[in-house]
């Protein structure tokens, strides 16, 4: 396909400005995906807002965007799974396939990595994509690009509950109720998890884990998340404790509450990573960490679970902009943080 297409590029911190660039050409073993929804993630806003997220820097232009999915209106000379005119979405990270962790299934672990809208890599806030089709995963049918676009962030959920050895009827904490909390505990709900105690301090946000079940929520601005919780399990802790707000306070917190043989996952990266915390209390309840880097394997089972309606992912999502309004988007995002749990960027 040739011609011209619109991109949204961020020049420099703070400053989103529209392009118009060449469609891309696909390569034989690529699909060209025309863009209908964009999930706007942490990431997008941390890049525009303060031009790093720890050593990944933003040098030059960049296209942001990760969480995507469209319709295919290309297809390569060596695809054959794929066909024009089906939904897809798009895991936004493709691996060199030799490295050690490639060859012992850790792809999320590759260090060649190329991982959309992360330095120096474009994004997919255009309305055109080129992409490897064996990263491009079909949505069946009765799901649509708004679903398909929150894939990715729902594998984070489903990778930090594989990583917590989640499982039927054992109790959880979700410090942090954003994107990631929420998809964490509609993940922990699917596998049969049967407490969830959620803590953030912006209202809406805990409204929406309640709406999706949350056992009990808790403002952690107007209650003690430590005492609070452990007066509901008589002293014991939870099974779990999942760290998705990227805070220092509540990174401290998982030693307190997790329980005797229980795990601490950290999903979020506290901006302040060097942190004194309790190994102490953790090795006396002889407690694991386990760390989540992205996630591998998921998006089938991702995408199932929607289509089977064990997760209602769309549920997530409170606010939705055009295309032609991403930087509004991008910076009311920012601005409006109590009031924003999830938007999306639709296009035409």
């Amino acid at each position: 396909m040739n011609g011209k297409m619109k991109v949204g590029v961020l020049k420099s911190t703070g400053n989103i400005v529209f392009e118009e660039r060449e469609i891309p050409q696909i390569k034989e073993n690529e699909i060209l995906v025309k863009i209908k929804h964009v999930g706007i993630c942490g990431s997008d806003l941390h890049y525009y807002e303060y031009g790093r997220i720890g050593d990944f820097v933003v040098e030059n232009p960049i296209v942001l965007g990760h969480e995507s999915a469209g319709e295919v209106v290309a297809v390569g000379e060596k695809v054959a799974d794929l066909k024009i005119g089906d939904l897809v979405t798009l895991e936004p990270g493709y691996t060199c396939g030799k490295c050690e962790f490639c060859k012992t299934g850790r792809y999320n672990l590759c260090p060649n990595v190329v991982f959309m809208a992360t330095p120096p890599y474009d994004g997919a806030f255009a309305e055109y994509v080129a992409y490897p089709a064996d990263m491009a995963f079909k949505l069946p049918d009765g799901m649509d690009t708004v679903q398909g676009a929150l894939i990715e962030p729902l594998a984070v959920g489903i990778y930090a509950a594989q990583q917590g050895n989640a499982g039927l009827g054992q109790s959880a904490a979700i410090l942090g109720s954003g994107c990631i909390g929420l998809v964490t505990l509609m993940a922990l709900k699917a596998m049969g998890v049967t407490r969830i105690y959620v803590a953030d301090v912006i209202e809406k946000r805990l409204a929406k884990a309640a709406e999706l079940g949350a056992t009990k929520v808790i403002n952690a601005g107007e209650q003690d998340t430590v005492k609070t919780i452990m007066e509901l399990t008589c002293g014991k802790g939870v099974d779990m404790v999942f760290e998705t707000a990227g805070s220092k306070i509540t990174t401290l917190q998982t030693a307190e509450l997790v329980k005797r043989g229980g795990t601490v996952v950290l999903v979020g990266m506290a901006p302040e990573s060097k942190l004194n915390y309790d190994i102490g209390k953790l090795m006396g309840k002889e407690a694991s960490i386990k760390t989540v880097f992205r996630y591998r394997n998921i998006y089938p089972i991702a995408i199932e679970a929607v289509q089977n309606g064990l997760i209602p992912i769309d549920k997530i999502v409170t606010d939705t902009f055009s295309f032609d309004e991403l930087p509004k988007a991008i910076r009311y995002s920012i601005d409006n943080k109590s009031d924003i749990v999830k938007a999306v960027i639709e296009f035409k």
